[in-house]
């Protein structure tokens, strides 16, 4: 708060003007002293360098916007007859294109008074500001895009490419969690995770690498549960550093809240989308990573400016699998 100053209504000031007291706060000749220790401001966690790989981001550098990804192809394995004509095949491959069509920049300017006149470093305080929204901006809409990218067999009420009865839920008839002892056709966290786990088996999907996502009511209930130890699990960096709660059903758990959830995302009102999978099927490339600073042609002062230009394409929808969730009985 400024330092009083004198006016018709208290003590009279030394100079009244024209009857409407002194106006030496209103001209900037009374200094504000501005507090050196700034309000501590937390970020939403990231999980998109966790759950994708970067298997072609040195590609996209150095050739272009546009990678030509190929798949292996499928062999046929034929049953072999004495004396019989040999079915011949000439294998091919599906061919997938992973495009750099996404970006997002940030665009700031520093007066240079506002800069001589500041005790803190401003553009140094806006770039890690920047940097960081920047990350929950992308991880935002990579997990918009992965929505409904999985094969068939991966999302719904009737996912299992051998089974074909694991209910997954969907949008209207979301999956109903509850931490312990669910009602009707309720599900715990862990049977959810468990689910999704057979989903993956049953497309023979690697154990190892494997990772799910949820949001933090449901990893609430996910501690409550009858493994409710799970989070105990000694890792050498916090969940706060990139949302890691631990292992279940081999896979790592990530915590986000970013999650597509509500009717923005084109579901009904408290219902989310998780994810499971394997950093296999999913990849990113990030073509640009700029931040630069320059002089202002406009006024006096320094642009503090950044982009970040990249691209996402799910590469194989059998390594991912979805589920529609919504909180129930959580305590």
């Amino acid at each position: 708060m400024a330092f009083g100053v004198a006016n018709s209504a208290s003590t009279p000031p030394i100079y009244p003007t024209g009857g409407t007291g002194n106006t030496l706060q209103a001209t900037g000749f009374i200094p504000e002293i501005w507090s050196g220790k700034l309000v501590e401001k937390f970020y939403a966690s990231t999980v998109l360098s966790a759950i994708s790989n970067t298997d072609y981001e040195g590609e996209i550098k150095n050739m272009g916007d546009t990678v030509h990804i190929r798949t292996k192809p499928t062999i046929n394995i034929n049953p072999y007859l004495a004396d019989g004509l040999l079915t011949l095949q000439r294998p091919s491959g599906n061919q997938l294109e992973l495009h750099i069509d996404h970006g997002y920049y940030f665009n700031t300017i520093l007066d240079d008074v506002m800069e001589v006149q500041s005790d803190l470093n401003l553009l140094s305080m806006w770039s890690d500001d920047a940097a960081e929204q920047l990350k929950i901006t992308i991880d935002t809409e990579v997990l918009t895009y992965i929505m409904g990218q999985m094969v068939a067999q991966n999302q719904g009420t009737t996912a299992g490419a051998i089974s074909g009865n694991i209910n997954l839920g969907v949008t209207g008839g979301a999956l109903v969690i509850d931490s312990v002892n669910p009602a009707g056709t309720d599900v715990t966290p862990i049977q959810v995770l468990i689910r999704m786990g057979q989903c993956l088996d049953e497309l023979n999907i690697p154990e190892t690498g494997r990772w799910a996502v949820i949001p933090a009511w449901m990893a609430s209930a996910l501690k409550l549960s009858e493994l409710r130890q799970v989070y105990l699990t000694g890792d050498s960096v916090t969940m706060l550093r990139n949302g890691r709660l631990g292992m279940v059903d081999r896979f790592t758990i990530y915590v986000s809240n970013l999650l597509p959830n509500g009717t923005g995302a084109g579901l009904q009102a408290g219902e989310f989308v998780i994810y499971a999978g394997h950093a296999h099927g999913l990849t990113f490339a990030s073509q640009v990573q700029k931040v630069e600073t320059i002089r202002s042609e406009m006024t006096f002062g320094t642009i503090l400016r950044g982009l970040q230009v990249y691209g996402r394409q799910v590469v194989d929808g059998k390594a991912l699998v979805q589920a529609v969730v919504k909180a129930g009985a959580i305590n």
